[in-house]
């Protein structure tokens, strides 16, 4: 046996050989995994908090200048209005974001990630990345390969949703 899920699942063909457990073979290790990867993230995250690096990375990845309209972070993050009012103040008093007027909406904001907030989010992204990539040293880049190919071919109907 490799793994705790193979015991598992032995001891349960043993009483129900009727049943076919291929599903537990795959997802339960999906969960194992995903309980490994909060800790991981977290530790990647502690100083920005998982909500703020969605915030900040949300800034990084649309490019020069670096800023989006609350609205556009709300889509982005998938949050309420009144989740991303907290999650800018916060990140405003931290010096990691700033907001101003938007000049083409006078009632509108754009938020702006500041050189502060660019080295934070960058350095989370390194951290949560040399983490993540310990997961996957079992494996060949052929089989990351094919591996991300089927999650996603697995998560693709969930996107489709909207969830």
């Amino acid at each position: 046996m490799r793994d705790e899920v193979d015991r598992l699942v032995a001891s349960w063909r043993s009483e129900r050989p009727d049943l076919d457990f291929s599903p537990l073979e795959v997802l339960s290790r999906i969960t194992r995994i995903s309980r490994h990867l909060d800790i991981a993230r977290r530790k990647a995250f502690a100083d920005l908090g998982a909500r703020g690096f969605d915030v900040l990375a949300a800034l990084r990845r649309v490019g020069d200048p670096y800023q989006l309209s609350p609205g556009a972070l709300m889509q982005e993050t998938m949050v309420t209005s009144g989740t991303m009012t907290n999650r800018l103040d916060r990140l405003e008093e931290l010096g990691l974001i700033t907001r101003k007027a938007d000049p083409k909406d006078g009632r509108g904001s754009l938020v702006r990630l500041t050189k502060s907030g660019m080295r934070a989010v960058d350095a989370a992204m390194e951290d949560l990345l040399q983490r993540e990539s310990e997961f996957l040293i079992p494996l060949s880049k052929t089989e990351l390969t094919q591996l991300a190919s089927m999650l996603s071919k697995l998560a693709a109907p969930f996107d489709e949703q909207g969830q």
